[in-house]
This record gives structure tokens, C-alpha cells and sequence, in this order.
């Protein structure tokens, strides 16, 4: 027996109660780690407090965020790139423009059409006309051609149709068969291609390796840097000659240009990857029935005459034309901008590319593909935007321009500083002599010397706004959604990846992600007969027998019984996933009614039973032993299915398909056939995945629309539930009662909620609701339609990728393509990560920024020059920001990381610990490097050297050992919390490369490119002497983290004085 036969209700009706594009109230509440009520509250009470409502960048959920708040974060962030920086969050004004655009298409398709079709000229020919219906004009192998198809499906030509020969007569003219579909071989697919057209449309290209250079130097400092440089350029080459005077511009204007090259490469690289899977997620995998067989093939590869069956919440693939329907209810909102469910039959049976079934199931002819639809023109005509913020990227702009407004005011001072020594006569060069003296020093002189003070001041930007920290998140992403595909889990929105780090709670269905999906029946009562084996009907009474093997049979969704004695077919199967009906029609003119469904249910509408020898007999005095069995069945963990039927007069039933349609099935005075027990086992691994995410601070709750006994059964087979002392109220809870619970009775229930069981989608819905209010970060399960709404309005809405149904993809975040719960666990580890690995990140830069700009500051103030020049911080510059973030940003998931609490969504990006390995490594690096500055001289000095030469060995090693601290820090930036910080280091190929390389143009830098950095050669000895200052940072990282932290965030020490200032009151006036 197949998992279809397992229905939750036994009522008729539709199933589509939303379809998924629902406007939600985001719940602003943070999240809170605590199971203790109590606690969560008052976390959540002192984190609203302490929220800033003026903090442009304190948005803690993009999912359907208000355009607003996205405008003003942009409009407060700092930033000197913005074509780069703001690359992959959501473009307004193109959202804006979009939307009026797929506005127009909707309302002036026809001119689209025409300018798109003239476009493609070159390739085909084709004339669409709205004239009277011409007679089929044969085009190659087929009777009617491609124009006059698509001006039949575009006007919804029911004439034509019907000039066609119907469905089945335009089914023989496009060489197909009703039932059975094409022959679907390459020479005929490769005909039906030529002919009517591939299902694709034009896309446009992705941006190109050239737009991504074009875009690297948009940044504003750049640009100065390199108007410097070539004015550099320009006076060194006239005041000392073509040979000399060109090293101090084009050594600045190279280093921009390597800068511009590597950032170019790393983004350009970050876009494939987003481009490769976007691809992804639009190849939808549909069946079709080609030579009788059903088979499963890519959206792409639909050709015209293709025999396509359709269920509830599938997409339409292609126009055409409905062959079967049952109920078959359409959402065309997508195309016609109307929430309007249009029902379709014979009568209206034009089916448009791109819509949504709402309801019921059916079959389509498909005679229009790719281009040739309104889809097709859509979708070419608009660019598909994956542009979207995410919640950490928002808070990373607002750290870069925290950063880069302090780093701007420290330039300001450092130009200030340095200009006005130098006109002042305070500043020297090399040898000793004074810079500018008034009336002596030349004009071109004085220019290039304040260039150069210029050109310092600028680059002291270029380090200190951190442009590739947001960038850092889409990396990061970019890089765990490439990995997260091979454990099967493809990201459809990149927040979700993301917010997954934080989730507190998984809401996850129990079939096919608990359990295998793989359903045999192992219990069996008929009457009050148990049989054993189950599967032995043999001992039956011949017309029990017959009448369960019809129940079964017919009772399944799509199938049509076609009479022995050569009748006309009658259709059988219904329209919903509630209950699965039949017709089966008997020569003595009575009709049976099928009914199959959840066995208490089923069970409660029966007044009779059929005995094992095929006696009709009152159930009111067995009802007391049928629901023993049930709940016998269901405490071995078995769903309980119960097959009943009524008998129906012929002639009592509507004739005409319309009447049939609204009428009103019999569901009451049925004859119980048998129950059976189906088991489900559950998927190995679950019980250590709910392990893990216990252990991990997340709660796993199991929403099922079994019956509390099998869920429960289920839950302490997974771990989900401890023991059967946890298992009374509200632990475990029937949908039923927590739906007539008020709203505050539900949000304090729902806390408290392990198990639900018979549980319908709104409960689903109204669940998510409950914990998200309460202030949880959830994520949910979800396979079915009348799953999108709690898809929707998650924190993180999970689909399953096989049973799933295309709505409820639609409505999620990320798709679970194996439908196992353990993959679940998996893309909570690499959110984790996410976040973990842009803490490194964020540690590593902040030091490189506070040791660089402390030393050039000081130095300046106190010496008139600085040790590091505009050379050097570029290379720092490209070490720290764009090698730095591919080596710590694609750090592979660690076990440790499912050992902690979820990261709450008010959690500061620096945490303590942060704090404390930051402030120890950038101190050891100042003092060292100042001493080096300020008393280098008296140590390197020997009588051989000039002053000159010793002042740029002391450069040289100051430059050369602060690269160094840097390269080792990067290795204690792996493990912040760690002591052993090289564990799996090997692993990380990239991490390893990236250090190798940078270790390598270092020394290439020093010995070989002097000129252009203006360092001189080390020997060995302070080549030795720098590798010592470098790796001094090990054992300090280790001595460092025994200093104790306080556990509580240094931001809300100060976030909490502010706010006791802002309310103390004002001083009385005596």
C-alpha cells in the first residue's frame, strides 16, 4: 500500500486553503535559549529594552521586510563603493521597476509579444493573428501549426479547439495519445523542438568578468589614489628623469591596480557560484507520461504533445489544455495579478504557463512552450534579481561604518598633522634635511611632497573602511550554499542559510523526515477478525474479499475504472487530499462509495460492519473493541487506516458533471470493510540527529496529522520525547485543542509543546505563530500546499524536495532534497558556521585596523612621518580584506559548534571573548612595532650604514614584521575559544594556500621589489628577527585566553547606562 492511501480527514472539500503569498507580521521579539519560561521572558523583556529604535542597522529579520527600513540601512551606511558593496542585497528601485513592469506585461501582453517575436526574427519565423479561426495548416511532420496554436491558447480560443476535433482531435494532430502521450524518443523530441520550440526563454547574461573589474575601482579612494598617482608620476618623471622618477607613482598606481584585479577575480568567482545555483533551483523536476510511462524529467525539457498529470500544488509547466480534471482548480495570480481561483474543465480548459493548481487533479495536452507563452515573455523580460540582504550583512554595514568613520576622523587628523610639520619646516627626509623651507622650495616640489602626505592620508582609508566585510557574508554564503548542496540541502533565499545558525526550535513532520516513508501494512482487523499473516485474504468471504480489494483499488487518487462489459469509462479518484473516493459501478445499478481515512475518524461515521464471513452487523456494541485495536495499532507505532463503504442508489446521484462536482458526498451510515496498521519505521540516524540538536539548545517538536498515540509512539522511538512521563498535556497536545485555545493561552502553551498530533495546517500555522511571538527563531517542516502559509511565516521554512509539492517550495527558504531530518540538522551546523566564520573574520580585521592605524597615528604626531607607507597598507590592505575573507570565511562546520546555544538575534557580532583576543594581539603588535620605530635606529645602527639606510632597514623590518603578525594571527583567528587553533587546519586546502602565498610575495617584496615599496633587502638575521616578532602570537593567543570574560556583552553594560541616563530625571531646580 502506497503513502497516498494514509488520509488525515474523511470529509470532502479542498485542500488549498492559501497558496502561499500571504502578507505576515514579522515578530520583532529576540530569541531566548532558556527551556525555562520564566527566564525567556525576562531575556526578552532586557533585550527589547535595550533595543535602539534610531539604529538604522538593528534589523534582526529581512524575511518580508517593510522597503523602509531597508531604504534608511543603506541610506546610514558609510560606504565608498557602492556599486560592490550593496552588489547582492535587494536593488529597490529595480524591485520597484520590476513590479511595474510584470504589471505592464500582464495588461499589454500582446505588445510584448510582438516586440520579443521580432526580436527573435532572425531565429523563426512567426505570425501570431487574432483573425477568425483558419482550418489547421500542416507545418512538417504535424497537421497544425505553431502560430495557430499559441493564437488558440493566447485568445483562449474554445472555437478553434473545437474546429481542432476537441482535445482528442488536437491530441492526433499534434501526434499524441490522450492516455498514453508521445513516443518521446530523440527523433521525435528532436521534431516537436524544430517545430513548435524548446521550454526555455532568453535570460540575461550574468554580469562579465570586465563589469566586475569596472566595478572594483568605483571605489572613491581608489580613484584618488590613482589621480595621486599619476600626478606623482608626472612630477617625479620631470624633477628626477624617466628612469628614477617614476617608482613612487606607478609603484602606488600598480598596487591599486593588484588590489582592483584580486577583488575583480574573488567577486567574479562568488557570482559563479550564485549563478550555478540559481540554475538550480529553477530546473524543477515534473513528470510526464511518454509511451504509456510515467517518467521524471527536467521543466526544460517539456516539449509540445507531451501528456502532463497535475496534482494539487504543482506548477503548470507550459500552456495547454486540460485532456482530465477532477476538481482542477487554478491559481493564475502569478499571470493575471488576481488572487482568483478559476476552475477548469472542458468547458475552460486553457491551462497558462506559470500558474499554480489550487485544488483537485487532472491530466494536460501541452501545446505551448518556452517563448511561444505569456511565462515565457514574462520571465525573458524581466531579470531575475537575486539580490536580497541579509540580517547579519545589515549589522556588518553598520560595524564597517562605525569602522570607517573612525578611520576617516583618524586621517583627517593625520593629514592635519603631517601638513602642517611640513610647511612648518618640522618635517625631514632621510638625510636629515628639512622638507620645505619657504621661498626656497620649489613649487613642483612642495606639490609632490604634499601629494605624498595626501596619498598616506588616503590609504589610511583605504584600511580603515572595511568595504569586504559585508562582502564577506555573501562570500561565506556563496561558499556554504555550494556545500550545503552536497548535503542535500539547496538554499533557496540566502538569509535562511544564515537566520538557521539561530534557530531555537524545528517544528518537522513526522512522515518522510522522521520516518522512511516506506509504508507496509503489518496489523489487520476485518470484523472482529485479526488476520495473520495481514496480507492473507484467503479465509475471507469471497464478496469481503472483493469488496476491500475495490475499496483499495479504486480509492486512489487519478485512476479511472473502465467497466468489463465495455461501458463507457467512469471517473474515479477525488479532487482532495482529505479523502480519496471512488465510484465503482455494479450491473445492479447501486454505486459504492468509498471512504478511506484516519481510523478513528472513519470509525466514528460507521453504524455497521462487515463481518469476515460477509454479515452486515450494528458496530455500536463492537465500537468499544475497534477503538482498542486502534489504539493497540498505534501504540506500536502504527498509522491506523480505516476502509469503509456505503452503498448509493444510481440514480440518486447527479448526471451532469457540473451538479457532480458541488455534490455533497454521503459521509455518514457507512459499513466498516476492515482497519489496518501501517508501519512506518523511522530513518536511522534520527535519533542522533534530535540528540544533537538537544544538545545544541535547539527543541525539536514533532507536528503530525497522525493521532496522538502513533505520534507519541514515534516521538520516543526518535529521542523527540524523553520518557512516557513526559507524555501527558501540554506536552503532547491534539491540533484540535490547541486551535480553541485564545491567543495568550496558545503562546504560553506552545513553549511547552514536544508533540502534536492530528494536526492540521492552520495548527501548523498557528503553532509558528505561538513560538515566534513567544520570541523563538523557528523553523518548519513542511511537503504539502496547505503547508505554505507556516512555510511563509517561519523564520526558516524548510520544504522537502521529494514529496514536496512546487507551491510549498515556492513558499520556503530552503529545500531538503532528501527529506531526511538529519539533513535538517546539517543546515543548522553550517549556519552556525556562517556566523562563526565571519567572527573570525571580524576578529582578524579589527586587529590589522586598530595596530595599523595606532602606529601610523602615533608616528605621525609624534615624528612627522609614518613607518608604514601607501604601498605597504595596500598590500596590508589586500592581505586583511579579500585574501583574509576567503581564507577564514570558508572554514568548513566544526562539531564544536553544535555544543553551544543558538546565536540570538540581538547576540553583539563582537562577543568578549572578541574583545579580549583582539585588544591582546593588537597591543603586543603596537608596542612592539613603536618600539621598533622609535629605537630601531639606536638597535640597527652600525658604522658602516648611513642614517638613510638604517631608517629604511627600520622601515623595512617594521613593515616586514607587522605582515608577519598578521599571518600568524590569522591562524588564532580559526579557534577564538580554542587553545589548539591548528586542529583540521590541513583540511582547509584554500585556508593553507592563501598563507603559503601571502608568506611567498612577502619575500618576493622585500627582495626583489624594493623600488616600488620602498624597502631595502633584510638579511637573515632580521628576516629571522620578524618571523620571532610573528610568531610571538601563538603563545600569546594562548596566554590570552586564560584571562576570564564576563559573560554578559560589553555593548549591553552600555546600551543599559544609556538607557538609565536617558530616563533618570531631570535635577530639581530649588
Amino acid at each position: 500500500m502506497s503513502s497516498n492511501v494514509n488520509m488525515a480527514s474523511t470529509s470532502r472539500g479542498s485542500t488549498s486553503s492559501s497558496n502561499g503569498l500571504l502578507t505576515v507580521t514579522i515578530a520583532g521579539s529576540s530569541s531566548s535559549h532558556s527551556d525555562d519560561p520564566t527566564t525567556n521572558d525576562s531575556d526578552n523583556d532586557e533585550d527589547e529594552l535595550l533595543v535602539d529604535p534610531n539604529d538604522p542597522f538593528d534589523i534582526t529579520h529581512t524575511k518580508n521586510a517593510p522597503p523602509e527600513s531597508l531604504k534608511r540601512w543603506r541610506q546610514a551606511a558609510f560606504v565608498l563603493n557602492a556599486s560592490r558593496r550593496f552588489r547582492y542585497t535587494l536593488d529597490l528601485k529595480k524591485e520597484e521597476e520590476k513590479e511595474q513592469k510584470k504589471s505592464m506585461i500582464r495588461s499589454h501582453a500582446q505588445v510584448i509579444r510582438a516586440a520579443l517575436l521580432f526580436r527573435l526574427a532572425g531565429e523563426r519565423e512567426l505570425v501570431t493573428s487574432s483573425a477568425a479561426v483558419a482550418s489547421p495548416s500542416p507545418v512538417g511532420e504535424y497537421a497544425v501549426g505553431l502560430e495557430q496554436l499559441v493564437s488558440m491558447t493566447k485568445n483562449q480560443n474554445i472555437s478553434a479547439l473545437q474546429q481542432y476535433g476537441g482535445v482528442k482531435g488536437l491530441s492526433n494532430l499534434l501526434k499524441s495519445i490522450p492516455d498514453k502521450g508521445i513516443n518521446g524518443d530523440d527523433a521525435d523530441l528532436s521534431k516537436r523542438k524544430n517545430a513548435f520550440g524548446t521550454n526555455t526563454y532568453p535570460r540575461k547574461k550574468g554580469r562579465s568578468f570586465w563589469r566586475f573589474l569596472w566595478e572594483s575601482w568605483q571605489d572613491l579612494t581608489l580613484i584618488i589614489l590613482i589621480i595621486a598617482a599619476v600626478v606623482s608620476l608626472v612630477l617625479g618623471i620631470k624633477t628626477e628623469g624617466l628612469e628614477e622618477g617614476w617608482y613612487d607613482g606607478g609603484s602606488i598606481a600598480f598596487a591599486v591596480f593588484l588590489v582592483i584585479i584580486v577583488t575583480a577575480v574573488s567577486d567574479y568567482r562568488q557570482s559563479l557560484q550564485f549563478q550555478n545555483l540559481n540554475a538550480e533551483k529553477q530546473n524543477i523536476k515534473l513528470e510526464v507520461i511518454r509511451g504509456g510511462r510515467t517518467i521524471q524529467i527536467s521543466i526544460f525539457d517539456i516539449v509540445v504533445g507531451d501528456l502532463v498529470p497535475l496534482k494539487i500544488g504543482d506548477q503548470v509547466p507550459a500552456d495547454g489544455v486540460v485532456i482530465t480534471g477532477h476538481s482542477l482548480a487554478i491559481d493564475e495570480s502569478s499571470m493575471t495579478g488576481e488572487s482568483k481561483i478559476i476552475h477548469k474543465d472542458q468547458k475552460t480548459p486553457f491551462l497558462m504557463s506559470g500558474c499554480k493548481v489550487a485544488d483537485g487533479i487532472g491530466a494536460m495536452l501541452v501545446t505551448g512552450v518556452g517563448i511561444n507563452t505569456e511565462w515565457g515573455l514574462l520571465m525573458a523580460s524581466i531579470s531575475e534579481d537575486t539580490g536580497e540582504e541579509t540580517p547579519l550583512q545589515v549589522r556588518l554595514n553598520g560595524v564597517a561604518t562605525f569602522i570607517g568613520i573612525v578611520g576617516l576622523t583618524v586621517a583627517v587628523c593625520v593629514l592635519a598633522v603631517l601638513l602642517g610639520r611640513y610647511f612648518s619646516g618640522h618635517s625631514k627626509d632621510l638625510d636629515g634635511k628639512v622638507q620645505f623651507v619657504a621661498g626656497e622650495t620649489s613649487i613642483s616640489k612642495a606639490v609632490d611632497g604634499v601629494i605624498k602626505i595626501f596619498t598616506i592620508a588616503v590609504t589610511i582609508v583605504v584600511v580603515a573602511v572595511p568595504e569586504g566585510l559585508p562582502l564577506a557574508v555573501t562570500l561565506t554564503l556563496a561558499y556554504s550554499m555550494r556545500k550545503m548542496m552536497a548535503d542535500k540541502a539547496l538554499v533557496r533565499r540566502l538569509s535562511a542559510c544564515e537566520t538557521m545558525g539561530s534557530a531555537t526550535t524545528i517544528c518537522s513532520d513526522k512522515t518522510g523526515t522522521l520516518t522512511l516513508n516506506q509504508m507496509t501494512v503489518v496489523e489487520a482487523f476485518v470484523g472482529r477478525k485479526k488476520l495473520n499473516p495481514p496480507d492473507d485474504l484467503t479465509k475471507l468471504h469471497p464478496e469481503v474479499s472483493s469488496l476491500i480489494n475495490e475499496g483499495i483499488a479504486q480509492n486512489t487518487t487519478g485512476n479511472i475504472f473502465v467497466p468489463k462489459d465495455g461501458g463507457e469509462a467512469e471517473v474515479s479518484g477525488s479532487p482532495t487530499e482529505k479523502a480519496i473516493l471512488s465510484w465503482a459501478v455494479k450491473p445492479d445499478s447501486a454505486v459504492h462509495i468509498h471512504w478511506k481515512g484516519a481510523a478513528e475518524i472513519v470509525l466514528g461515521k460507521c453504524t455497521q460492519y462487515l463481518d469476515s464471513d460477509g454479515h452486515l452487523k450494528s458496530i455500536e456494541e463492537e465500537k468499544v473493541f475497534f477503538k482498542n485495536a486502534i489504539e493497540d495499532m498505534a501504540a506500536q507505532s502504527l498509522r491506523c487506516v480505516a476502509i469503509a463503504y456505503r452503498s448509493y442508489d444510481l440514480d440518486k446521484i447527479p448526471s451532469n458533471e457540473e451538479e457532480l462536482d458541488q455534490w455533497c458526498l454521503p459521509e455518514h451510515e457507512l459499513v466498516l470493510l476492515a482497519i489496518v496498521g501501517i508501519k512506518d519505521p523511522c530513518r536511522p540516524g534520527v535519533k542522533d540527529a534530535v540528540k544533537v540538536c538537544t544538545e545544541a539548545g535547539v527543541k525539536v517538536r514533532m507536528v503530525t496529522g497522525d493521532n496522538l498515540q502513533t505520534a507519541k509512539a514515534i516521538a520516543l522511538e526518535c529521542g523527540i520525547l524523553m520518557s512516557t512521563e513526559d507524555a501527558v498535556e501540554p506536552n503532547i497536545i491534539e491540533g484540535k485543542t490547541f486551535r480553541e485555545l485564545s491567543e495568550k493561552e496558545r503562546e504560553q502553551v506552545a513553549k511547552k509543546i514536544t508533540v502534536m498530533g492530528r494536526s492540521s495546517p492552520t495548527d501548523k500555522l498557528l503553532i509558528v505563530q505561538a513560538l515566534r511571538t513567544g520570541g523563538e527563531v523557528v523553523a518548519v517542516t513542511g511537503d504539502g500546499t496547505n503547508d505554505a502559509p507556516a512555510l511563509h511565516e517561519a523564520d526558516i521554512g524548510l520544504s522537502m524536495g521529494i514529496q514536496g509539492t512546487e507551491v510549498a517550495k515556492e513558499s520556503s527558504d530552503i529545500i531538503i532534497l532528501d527529506d531526511n531530518f538529519a539533513s535538517v540538522v546539517k543546515v543548522v551546523r553550517w549556519g552556525r558556521s556562517v556566523y562563526a566564520n565571519i567572527q573570525k573574520f571580524i576578529q582578524f580585521q579589527l586587529t590589522v585596523n586598530v595596530a595599523a592605524l595606532v602606529i601610523n597615528v602615533v608616528a605621525a604626531i609624534s615624528s612627522g612621518d609614518v613607518p608604514l607607507n601607501a604601498v605597504q597598507l595596500l598590500w596590508v590592505n589586500l592581505i586583511m580584506d579579500t585574501l583574509g575573507a576567503l581564507a577564514l570565511a570558508t572554514e568548513p562546520p566544526t562539531d564544536n559548534l553544535m555544543h553551544r546555544s543558538p546565536v540570538g538575534r540581538r547576540e553583539p557580532l563582537i562577543t568578549n571573548v572578541m574583545w579580549r583576543n583582539l585588544i591582546v594581539q593588537a597591543l603586543y603588535q603596537v608596542i612592539v612595532l613603536l618600539v621598533l620605530n622609535f629605537g630601531g635606529e639606536s638597535i640597527l645602527r652600525n658604522n658602516q650604514d648611513s642614517i638613510a639606510h638604517t631608517i629604511q632597514v627600520k622601515n623595512t623590518l617594521i613593515f616586514n614584521a607587522f605582515v608577519f603578525c598578521q599571518i600568524f594571527n590569522e591562524f588564532n583567528a580559526r579557534k577564538p575559544e580554542e587553545m589548539n587553533v591548528f586542529r583540521g587546519v590541513t583540511k582547509n586546502r584554500l585556508f593553507m594556500g592563501i598563507v603559503g602565498m601571502t608568506f611567498v610575495l612577502q619575500i618576493i617584496i622585500i627582495e626583489f621589489l624594493g623600488k616600488f615599496t620602498t624597502t631595502v633587502k633584510l638579511d637573515w638575521k632580521l628576516w629571522l628577527a620578524s618571523l620571532c616578532i610573528g610568531l610571538v602570537s601563538w603563545p600569546l593567543a594562548i596566554v590570552g585566553k586564560l584571562i576570564p570574560v564576563p559573560k554578559t556583552p560589553l555593548s549591553r553594560y552600555f546600551r543599559r547606562l544609556r538607557k538609565s541616563k536617558s530616563r533618570a530625571p531631570p535635577p530639581c531646580n530649588s
